[in-house]
């Protein structure tokens, strides 16, 4: 608790310092009193220091395995995730971000003439390929967001299954939400509205700044809010993780049925042992499987349509659509230059008829990737729907390999974990 509070306290006055930019240009000599605004975004690295950061991310991911998998140490890992929390987080300022290159890869995807950087190629994929074999280690000690969040966990509430499960469908949105915005040249929600990013950078819009206070003030007794429920990333790495070749395990050796780690989860990822239950008929149980995946192109189909249908208020986030709309509210209110958009593309010289078909463009696109969008999210719902009609028998107490993080606090619980430890220091 000592050095908790320690953390905590060395965050809050981190949090304190008033924000600094260097600045690269000389200010302008004006006699209004204007004075350059600091900047916010980091400048780009330079190739060896990129490297660099490849480097750290990789070599923390191994040693957050390594950790968790053979060490089962949560002392480690506690102080691994703060080092990571200062080198991602505060040194170099929250990007960039795994999270954040789900756009990044994305648009490289579907625009060829996007140039996406090695190392945001390998921000993406080195949490995945680890969560693949050796489950959420990355976000155990190493995402700076979930260090965050970590440290501020003081008397974790558990969450009702039903409502978790329900929250639980938010990411899936965001990412699909995200991907879209990102390929149809929109903008990057996801780094827009990061609510660390601000703490990070010491600096940040007031509204941004105020929903990661939130977070944070709601993560002293929900474990990791935005991990569980909003972080896009963590619907891959949770994905990834279900069919990791090896993953954490709560107890080092047989299950005792103890129950002392029934409650020691704060994220509740620990599945209870579910009993036997008497025979169902196997027509009731073909009937199921049936309905289901009849169901299957019902949902696929209307959420797309859903997705689709709502691409047309979405569109609007585009630049060009909302100058396409502003200039022809402008014209027919006969005024012209009301706003900065409108102002620069009446002085551009592009012709009205090339703008609206510019538009029309970014629509069209909008209503493929919305539909496609939506029947990602349909498919997502199915399988939640799937997973609760299918029930399989545990007979220990297991982390659900989905949402667990590893992050090692199940532990210290379990009786058969503390005779390792004793034996092996009496045997020292």
């Amino acid at each position: 608790m000592i050095r908790r509070a320690a953390a905590i306290l060395a965050f809050l006055v981190a949090t304190a310092i008033p924000s600094a930019a260097v600045e690269r240009f000389p200010k302008p000599e004006f006699e209004t009193g204007y004075t350059m605004p600091g900047t916010l975004t980091p400048p780009p690295r330079a190739d060896i220091l990129e490297n660099l950061d490849v480097a750290v991310l990789a070599g923390a991911i191994a040693l957050a395995s390594w950790i968790v998998l053979k060490r089962r140490s949560r002392r480690e890992t506690f102080w691994l995730m703060l080092f990571c929390l200062l080198y991602f987080g505060f040194w170099r300022k929250g990007c960039v971000c795994p999270v954040g290159s789900v756009q990044n890869v994305s648009l490289a995807l579907a625009d060829r003439s996007y140039v996406i950087p090695y190392a945001v190629v390998a921000s993406f994929f080195l949490p995945l390929l680890a969560a693949l074999f050796f489950g959420r280690t990355f976000c155990a000690a190493v995402c700076p967001l979930g260090a965050i969040q970590d440290i501020v966990l003081l008397r974790p509430l558990k969450v009702p299954s039903g409502i978790a499960c329900i929250l639980g469908m938010i990411p899936v949105v965001y990412l699909a939400a995200s991907v879209v915005m990102a390929v149809t040249g929109s903008r990057f929600i996801i780094c827009r509205y990061d609510p660390f990013v601000g703490f990070f950078r010491l600096g940040g819009p007031a509204y941004m700044m105020a929903a990661g206070a939130l977070l944070l003030l709601l993560g002293t007794v929900i474990g990791r809010p935005y991990c569980r429920f909003i972080c896009p990333y963590s619907v891959l790495l949770g994905w990834a993780s279900k069919i990791a070749r090896r993953h954490v395990t709560i107890t080092p050796d047989e299950c005792v049925q103890c129950r002392l780690c029934e409650e020691s989860c704060p994220f509740g990822a620990i599945l209870m042992p579910l009993p036997k239950k008497a025979p169902e008929p196997r027509v009731s149980g073909r009937r199921r499987l049936v309905l289901l995946f009849a169901l299957l192109p019902v949902v696929a189909a209307a959420s797309g349509w859903i997705g689709a249908r709502v691409s047309a208020a979405w569109s609007r986030s585009h630049a060009t659509v909302a100058t396409a709309e502003a200039v022809l509210l402008e014209d027919r209110a006969g005024l012209e230059g009301v706003t900065i958009e409108t102002e620069t593309y009446r002085k551009s010289g592009l012709t009205r008829a090339a703008l609206m078909q510019a538009a029309d463009l970014v629509r069209d696109r909008y209503v493929v990737w919305g539909a496609l969008a939506g029947v990602f999210v349909g498919l997502a719902f199915w399988a939640r729907l799937y997973e609760f009609s299918v029930r399989r028998r545990r007979d220990d107490y297991v982390p659900d390999r989905e949402t667990c993080v590893s992050c090692a606090r199940c532990f210290e619980y379990c009786p058969k974990e503390r005779q390792k430890d004793t034996g092996a220091e009496a045997g020292s």
